[in-house]
């Protein structure tokens, strides 16, 4: 079934519905010229995340983003799927060889299995506010509450955790409106996706920050979850070819919060 969000495509980019590996799709956009640029949103969001940033960013290259799995307009998963395969049939379905890859939490940490999986491929890193695969985060009352939440499939409890946790700037501040709208529009699609996430142990990108070897920006708001920062400073430490920008006034959702910044980093990073 699909969503029935049924947004209008923005002016002047192309939708279509890429088939995903084992059946299904994914709801993807692509606008501008120029070299490519792949933006991955985060858990609990879906490619809207990215509206104030792509019509600048467009202007100076070809920029795809796309609905994760079972979020936004893609299709809900019916057995176990890989966010990294998902990634590479979104390149391959436009005939990309390479891109610069753009993810934000949980599509940062999909960025760098990728890059890791297929260094040829990804031209540069911007990694926003970015998750890592290895990485063992503390376990708090916040954790125990996600966990609760969606052991009891209650979508409105999930919902209210991640803009309390995540969304900690509120309605008022930039981006606001949108950012509830995401994560009310996702909750029910997260809990009924999160099971079928393919799961790999030996998948450790935190212990090999060190083959990275495309460039990489590592940027995040000053308002985000305290982890995100200590993984953005061990990123930084440890990927050859990284520097580390904190964005003032901005939490999880950079992108809407602070999007000129953000596109200023982008342009100067991908130049």
């Amino acid at each position: 079934m699909r969503s029935n969000a049924d947004r209008p495509a923005p002016l002047g980019a192309v939708e279509v519905d890429i088939p995903a590996p084992g059946g299904g799709w994914l709801r993807a956009e692509r606008r501008g010229t120029g070299s490519p640029v792949v933006l991955l949103h985060g858990a609990g969001m879906d490619a809207r995340l990215w509206d104030a940033v792509v019509p600048e960013l467009a202007r100076n290259h070809d920029v795809v983003r796309y609905d994760a799995r079972g979020l936004g307009r893609s299709s809900l998963p019916d057995q176990p799927f890989d966010d990294v395969e998902d990634l590479r049939a979104v390149l391959d379905h436009f005939g990309l060889d390479h891109a610069a890859l753009v993810g934000l939490s949980m599509g940062g940490e999909t960025a760098l299995d990728f890059a890791l999986a297929h260094p040829g491929r990804v031209s540069a890193l911007a990694l926003v506010g970015a998750s890592v695969s290895g990485h063992v985060w503390p376990q708090d009352p916040q954790s125990s509450a996600y966990a609760t939440a969606r052991r009891q499939r209650d979508a409105a409890a999930l919902a209210a955790l991640e803009l309390s946790i995540w969304a900690s700037l509120g309605r008022t501040a930039a981006g606001g409106e949108l950012i509830e709208a995401m994560v009310a529009d996702n909750a029910e699609r997260r809990i009924t996706s999160e099971p079928f996430f393919a799961h790999f142990p030996d998948r450790n990108a935190e212990s090999r920050l060190c083959d990275i070897a495309a460039p990489v920006l590592v940027i995040h708001g000053d308002q985000d979850h305290p982890e995100i920062a200590a993984i953005a400073d061990r990123l930084v430490a440890d990927i050859p070819d990284a520097h580390g920008v904190v964005v003032p006034d901005a939490d999880h959702y950079l992108p809407l919060r602070s999007p000129e910044r953000l596109v200023e980093q982008l342009l100067s990073h991908l130049a």
